[in-house]
Order: C-alpha cells, then structure tokens, then sequence
C-alpha cells in the first residue's frame, strides 16, 4: 500500500520548536518531488516547503523562510519539517504530499493540485 503518514505534531507556545515526519513507503520516492502544504479551517491549503528526493533541492514558502527546513533521510525514506520560532499563525494541519516530477519550475510546485499523493495530517498548535 502506497502511504504518507506524518507525526510529530503538537501543541507548543510561541517561540517552540517542532520537528514533523513524514514516512513514505508502498513504492520508490527516489524520483519524487516532496511537499508540506498546511490547513486551516475554511481555507486552501498553503504550500509551505518542497524537497526534490533525488538532488536535495529546497524551496520555501516566503512566510516559513529562514525559520523552518525540509530535508530527507533515505535510508529512512523519511521526510522531515524543521520548525523552529513557531508563531501562533503557523498553527494549522500540516500534510505531507508527493508527486513525480521534478524538473518542473518553481511555481510548479507551489499549488496542492500538482500532488497525488498525501498523508492524513498532523495538528500543529502554537498558543500564545
């Protein structure tokens, strides 16, 4: 079976830090494009960051930059979400997605329809 499944998410106060994972397994992600999108209620979902499997290439939501890091573990094949300074604003559902191309432009990546894949989600709270 094909699946995303996130953890690490939970309640923390401003200024916290969080490190969410995302395992995959069920097929090869090595030639995949991998993303953290988030949700609020009533909204879209936000990209927040994407990491290119193959080459570790990185690209950031201007709201998170500078305060939160994708990377990937292979041999665990493993996405994770570095959070650090988290502000009440950043509290949403926080999912992970992948897709197979990647070689694609930028804004490519940035909209949640290029995705086939996701995981259920896990909540991020950051109270004030």
């Amino acid at each position: 079976q094909v699946q995303l499944v996130e953890s690490g998410g939970g309640l923390v106060q401003v200024g916290a830090s969080l490190r969410l994972l995302c395992a995959a397994s069920g097929r090869t992600f090595s030639n995949s494009a991998m993303a953290w999108f988030r949700q609020t209620p009533g909204k879209e979902r936000e990209f927040v960051a994407r990491i290119i499997w193959s080459t570790g290439s990185t690209f950031y939501a201007d709201s998170v930059k500078g305060r939160f890091t994708i990377s990937r573990d292979n041999a665990k094949n493993t996405v994770y979400l570095q959070m650090n300074s988290l502000q009440p604003e950043d509290t949403a559902v926080y999912l992970c997605a992948a897709q197979t191309a990647t070689d694609r432009s930028i804004a490519y990546y940035v909209s949640s329809r290029r995705y086939d894949l996701w995981g259920q989600g896990t909540q991020v709270t950051v109270s004030s």
